[in-house]
């Protein structure tokens, strides 16, 4: 996390593209080979929860589901701060670039959600967001569906941490 925690400092919030382009150079950390983008993609940003939660509604058999959360988390780095919620969608509010998202790969994090390579699926507006092609959610903590039965219908909301990174691939 600290690689993460030094790339996302390595550009102020106000930095110019070719401070941005730098930053691409700067090393991501470990990525299980499951959810790793393609050969020949680069990061265009890492963000860090700041503060977030997974919301679980309860189902109809008094469970909450394991699968499906909804998101709703403020993020900060490279590129600024970034709204995540649901969709899944990430919004700058530095320039309103906007992103959808959908699910390749996960790989399993003890205690934690997993750890995700999702694929942008849909773009709006210019901006920061505007070349993302994959993103990476890496070094989860929190966020699991509570256990027990529930009240068909009730929201838990639990908090998580994560670092997003965001890549662009060239190919696409």
């Amino acid at each position: 996390m600290a690689a993460v925690v030094a790339a996302v400092g390595a550009v102020s919030y106000n930095a110019s593209a070719a401070e941005v382009t730098d930053a691409r150079s700067v090393a991501v950390p470990a990525i299980a080979t499951i959810i790793k983008p393609p050969p020949g993609s680069r990061p265009i940003g890492a963000y860090v929860v700041t503060k977030g939660t997974q919301s679980y509604t309860c189902g109809a058999d008094g469970v909450y589901p394991t699968t499906t959360s909804v998101p709703e988390a403020q993020l900060i780095g490279t590129g600024g701060r970034i709204h995540h919620f649901a969709g899944p969608s990430w919004q700058s509010l530095r320039d309103g670039s906007l992103v959808t998202a959908v699910r390749l790969q996960s790989s399993p994090r003890e205690g934690a959600i997993a750890e995700l390579l999702l694929q942008v699926n849909s773009h709006s507006g210019k901006g920061i967001l505007s070349k993302a092609d994959y993103i990476n959610r890496l070094y989860t903590s929190g966020g699991l569906a509570p256990a027990g039965s529930c009240t068909p219908g009730q929201i838990a909301s639990v908090p998580y941490g994560a670092v997003y990174v965001f890549w662009d691939d060239p190919a696409v």
